[in-house]
């Protein structure tokens, strides 16, 4: 007789009973399931959100009116530090505990001091979570409290006490917390912290939190990277610094703060600006919400409304129907609210879903524009129309979609006939090559696999769609050819008239696919702001990429190579001459490990020596490190040793250097053959970060380079004048015997270059676009394409010295 007590399908091997239930205790439930409580842990976002949830804590505290200033440090070591003047985690003793408050908040989930609004009237963590959440995953944790003229240390390893809070001195300090975390490799697949996303969020909260100081560091590079945000201006400065590439309507930007309703407050700065883009922004306790919530609904129904309003006669005279969307166009709006007690859709607090903040906001935003409506008539004449000339576009735009959902809907043959489509009909199985002219595209579809490779051929550069709406784009004929082969059809509305639908698109791997010089460049930027503005759900959805043909091709015998750039270039002239190579330095001779080791510092000097020559020539600024010469306070003797060995590397004909210095820098001078030579290291180039870091490391070059080494390769040798000549005597010699082609253009290669380099799947590499940040896409693709000249000048100037390549 059968168990009547076994579970269908138990073999009685595998029994499910009492002894089968694991109770995860402490915090070895998160290292179980690290994602449920800090997001995903290998993209890098979980990674960041560590250090954001204990940059919170100290935010918090400015928040409660305690701190002034976050400090926060990026380590050599992989660690992050940060410190607040705050009035520091309590040290005293818990009495149900039995350890140290500070050790319960860091070691206990749920638990804190924002359960209650005693001590914190709103916060961004979320009840204690956070602190005990980053210490359980983190390879150690220290932490230095200062309270009451002490300072109090305690450290912790994977979330265990290692060694107890005790008071290791007095302190100058008159209150804070310094907490120094590692994560956990055995956590995070890549722990290595990306400076620009804490910059990013450090500048948010900075705007968030007006006159609240904030300075990260980057330690990891020399020189280091340093950001220091203060801001007095509130979200009135932020919405001005989102728009600085755009050109608003009118100045300043709406900007009110509500009063206090049931514990909520609203604040909110807006405006609109000429670009058909929409921006809005939501922070609930300083927290960014991605997905919107409670919050955006409510400022988005009270807009609607009081525009709406407003914008009735108007409407009616020029016989258009509005709708939401058209009260929204160019609208950059940035909304704060603060909660007492918030609730999200998630940890990460990626929504808000509190219900009674919905209808607070929605009066708050409603009494601010009606107030702004009344008191500025000129100015909102102007927004009123441009919101009816926003909806007779949408109208227009309609009509463009349902005439192209209607062609597409009768007949299939409506695909470009420029399109090569593939057999293949499943989307998930089908690639889309979008390709610069048609000498690319033959050979693309020469080159292709046809069983699931599509190949568009774009002729020239598509419209600027940055600067147009979305009626004026649909009449651009090779945009329209775009949107007919993805199949997606464009902007809102019925999918079956023509309205966009992610689910529609014909292909989930779309390619751009372009040449590698400037105007390569610009068609892919141009469709990276079409697909940005116009589909940004294809980017969301993973579909967009962009490919990387190689640039050149190596060819040494039988041997052939495609190389992706000049790095990889420079990696495979390296491999090849490093074979054989020894470098006799001071210290003892240089060959396989320890040899690849040292080409790789003398790769950064170079790189350093290279982006400060400008019009001096790079040997000059190689003999100047060496000499010492490089100092931000230019001196004659070291001046003088610099000519000294400018004339023991030059041609006996060509000597009689000669070194002064003064308030303009170092000035050398000498004659040739009648002819006066002349060179000035500026004081602008002795004072840039590249020439403080070489002047740092002048001892190590002239102990290593001073006196030249000598550097052999197989029966040849070499007595190079410097790092950066010994790096170019081995770069020539992996050139010996090797041919390179330099492919300008995808229409020079062969289709079966192009298969094997760039669209065969087994051997190509292809990068994925993603939207990272919303704040720092929004302002590239405005400043770089939109309308307003200044800040695309101030960006060029600002990156003019970080091109590597200049195609002109």
């Amino acid at each position: 007789m059968s168990d009547p007590s076994a579970l269908p399908g138990d073999s009685g091997g595998d029994a499910y009973e009492a002894s089968s239930i694991t109770v995860l205790r402490g915090l070895e439930a998160v290292r179980k399931r690290p994602g449920m409580y800090i997001g995903d842990t290998d993209d890098g976002s979980g990674l960041h959100h560590m250090a954001f949830e204990i940059i919170d804590n100290a935010v918090d505290e400015a928040q409660a009116g305690f701190a002034t200033r976050c400090d926060v440090r990026l380590n050599g070591d992989g660690s992050v530090t940060v410190t607040d003047d705050g009035r520091g985690i309590p040290v005293d003793m818990h009495a149900e505990e039995g350890v140290s408050a500070a050790e319960v908040v860091l070691t206990r989930l749920h638990a804190g001091g924002k359960f209650n609004q005693n001590n914190y009237k709103v916060s961004g963590g979320l009840h204690g979570v956070g602190a005990a959440v980053v210490n359980a995953l983190s390879e150690w944790m220290e932490v230095r409290i200062w309270r009451n003229g002490q300072e109090h240390f305690i450290r912790f390893e994977h979330g265990e006490t290692v060694q107890p809070l005790k008071v290791v001195g007095p302190s100058d300090h008159p209150s804070g917390t310094e907490v120094t975390f590692k994560p956990s490799d055995k956590t995070f697949t890549k722990v290595e912290y990306e400076f620009a996303i804490l910059e990013r969020r450090l500048r948010e909260l900075a705007f968030l939190n007006s006159g609240l100081a904030i300075t990260v560091v980057d330690t990891r590079v020399v020189p280091e990277l340093r950001s220091d945000f203060h801001f007095h201006g509130g979200l009135t400065a932020f919405v001005e610094w989102l728009d600085k590439g755009k050109e608003p309507l009118f100045k300043p930007p709406i900007s009110a703060i509500s009063k206090e309703t049931d514990g909520i407050r609203v604040e909110l700065a807006m405006w609109w600006t000429n670009s058909p883009r929409e921006l809005a922004l939501c922070f609930t306790n300083n927290i960014p919400q991605r997905d919107g919530g409670t919050h955006q609904a409510g400022f988005r129904q009270a807009l609607t409304r009081v525009v709406m309003k407003y914008a009735e006669d108007l409407a009616k005279k020029e016989k258009v129907e509005l709708a939401g969307e058209d009260m929204r166009e160019g609208l950059t709006a940035v909304l704060s609210v603060k909660v007492p007690d918030p609730k999200f859709s998630s940890q990460t607090k990626d929504k808000l879903v509190s219900s009674e903040v919905q209808p607070v906001v929605q009066v708050a935003v409603a009494d601010a524009l009606s107030h702004w409506f009344e008191t500025h008539p000129k100015e909102a004449k102007i927004v009123l129309e441009q919101v009816v000339l926003a909806a007779a576009a949408r109208k227009a735009a309609q009509l463009a979609r349902e005439k192209v959902g209607r062609k597409n809907a009768l007949d299939i043959s409506t695909l470009p006939g420029k399109l090569a489509d593939c057999q293949e009909k499943d989307p998930a199985k089908s690639e889309i090559f979008i390709v610069e002219g048609d000498s690319a595209g033959g050979s693309a579809k020469q080159g292709r696999n046809r069983a699931n490779q599509a190949i568009l051929p774009l002729k020239g550069k598509i419209l600027n769609v940055e600067r147009a709406r979305i009626d004026k784009m649909l009449g651009s004929a090779e945009i329209g050819t775009l949107i007919t082969a993805l199949g997606t059809g464009i902007g809102p509305g019925d999918p079956a008239k023509g309205g966009f639908s992610v689910e529609k698109a014909r292909y989930h791997h779309i390619v751009i696919m372009t040449d590698a010089d400037v105007d390569g460049s610009h068609i892919r930027t141009l469709l990276l702001t079409f697909f940005y503005r116009q589909m940004p759900e294809l980017i969301q959805n993973g579909y967009l990429y962009i490919a990387q043909p190689p640039l050149y091709r190596a060819k040494r015998g039988n041997e052939e190579r495609y190389l992706k750039d000049d790095a990889a270039l420079e990696e495979f002239l390296l491999e090849k001459a490093l074979a054989n190579a020894k470098l006799h330095l001071p210290g003892g001779v240089l060959d396989g490990q320890p040899l690849h080791e040292e080409v790789r510092r003398l790769r950064q000097i170079s790189g350093r020596m290279k982006r400060i020559s400008g019009h001096v020539p790079v040997e000059v600024i190689e003999q100047a490190a060496l000499a010492g010469a490089l100092k931000a306070q230019p001196e004659l003797e070291s001046a003088q040793r610099l000519a000294a060995r400018l004339d023991a590397i030059a041609h006996p004909a060509e000597r009689g250097w000669m070194a002064t210095v003064d308030g303009g820098g170092i000035h050398l001078h000498r004659v040739v053959r009648g002819v006066t030579e002349r060179l000035t290291l500026s004081l602008a180039l002795l004072n840039t970060p590249d020439a403080r870091w070489l002047t740092e490391q002048h001892a190590a070059l002239e102990r290593d380079y001073g006196t030249p080494p000598k550097l052999t390769f197989d029966a040849t040798e070499a007595a190079p004048r410097g790092p950066h000549a010994a790096l170019e005597r081995i770069l020539a010699q992996g050139k010996r015997g090797l041919t390179v082609q330099r492919f300008k253009g995808l229409g020079e290669m062969n289709p079966d270059q192009l298969w094997h380099t760039t669209l065969d799947p087994e051997a190509r590499t292809l990068l994925q676009v993603k939207i990272e940040d919303v704040e720092d896409a929004e302002s590239v693709f405005s400043t770089l394409m939109g309308d307003v000249v200044e800040p695309r000048r101030e960006f060029i100037v600002e990156n003019a010295l970080k091109v590597a390549n200049l195609d002109i």
